[in-house]
């Protein structure tokens, strides 16, 4: 007789995790095809053999380090819940903190926007989902990130969001945009986060950008006012100590504006910059 769902969770064992009991629980919701409150309204109920084998084979790779996201092909962000892979970052809370900036200097009424190196579709999704009158445009050059997106769109049905495959603005010749917004590659390709947690499982192309970090950010500075409305924003994530780095790569080339703003836990998060043309 296999244990039950009490049992199972009892016996669980994540050494490394911070999350242990909760991990536990989300991957073995998973491999039972239930709801968390399944696990707190029928503790005595048994899982069969088979979910059983499921939840150990899920658990025997979170100990290995691989993502919980990973793991249930899912993360939540902002309002939305979207599908992820492993060929994509998985979406942050951090990166709300570039939402929120963007809907507060966005445009009223219809606009256009931009989003560089979508992934998931997260950023360019939550802003679609907010500003229903906006047509934003997700770009990524990986085109199974792209796929991603798409189907998070249709599966969400966020009709004013749409993706396209291009490594940064190769793709839009000739189109421009009231907003830019990017949560670009931001690692300098020597720091040791890339070999902790979570990000030794994600894609480099997404993380790795440099011996600074900031080669991306150059590039997409240099390049976007040919794609900017007159007054349209530039609005980058980026890691906590390049916020002075990148300001003073906005204003080299001639953005006005420019700020920077903190993330929930005080660092600064953003950074942008308005194009006066």
């Amino acid at each position: 007789m296999t244990p039950t769902l009490a049992e199972v969770l009892a016996s669980a064992e994540l050494p490394d995790s911070d999350t242990a009991r909760l991990d536990a629980e989300l991957l073995l919701c998973h491999a039972i095809g239930k709801p968390r409150t399944y696990l707190r309204t029928w503790p005595e109920r048994r899982p069969d053999a088979e979910q059983l084998r499921r939840f150990e084979q899920l658990l025997s790779q979170r100990r290995s380090g691989v993502p919980i996201a990973y793991l249930l092909g899912e993360q939540g962000f902002w309002s939305l819940q979207l599908e992820v892979s492993n060929r994509t970052l998985i979406p942050r809370p951090d990166t709300e903190r570039l939402v929120e900036v963007a809907l507060e200097l966005g445009p009223q009424g219809h606009a256009e926007v931009l989003d560089l190196g979508t992934g998931t579709g997260a950023i360019a999704l939550a802003l679609a989902v907010e500003r229903p009158d906006w047509q934003v445009t997700g770009v990524d050059r990986v085109a199974e990130a792209v796929a991603l997106a798409r189907r998070n769109a249709e599966r969400l049905q966020i009709g004013n969001a749409c993706f396209e495959q291009s490594d940064w603005f190769t793709a839009l010749a000739g189109r421009c945009f009231d907003l830019i917004v990017s949560n670009p590659p931001y690692i300098a390709a020597d720091d040791p986060h890339l070999q902790q947690g979570d990000v030794r499982f994600e894609p480099d192309s997404a993380l790795v950008s440099g011996a600074d970090g900031l080669d991306d950010i150059r590039t997409l500075v240099q390049l976007a006012p040919a794609h900017l409305q007159a007054t349209g924003w530039l609005l980058f994530e980026h890691g906590w100590q390049q916020a002075d780095a990148v300001a003073q790569l906005l204003r080299d080339r001639g953005f006005e504006q420019v700020q920077s703003w903190r993330d929930l836990g005080g660092q600064q998060r953003v950074t942008g910059g308005q194009w006066r043309g």
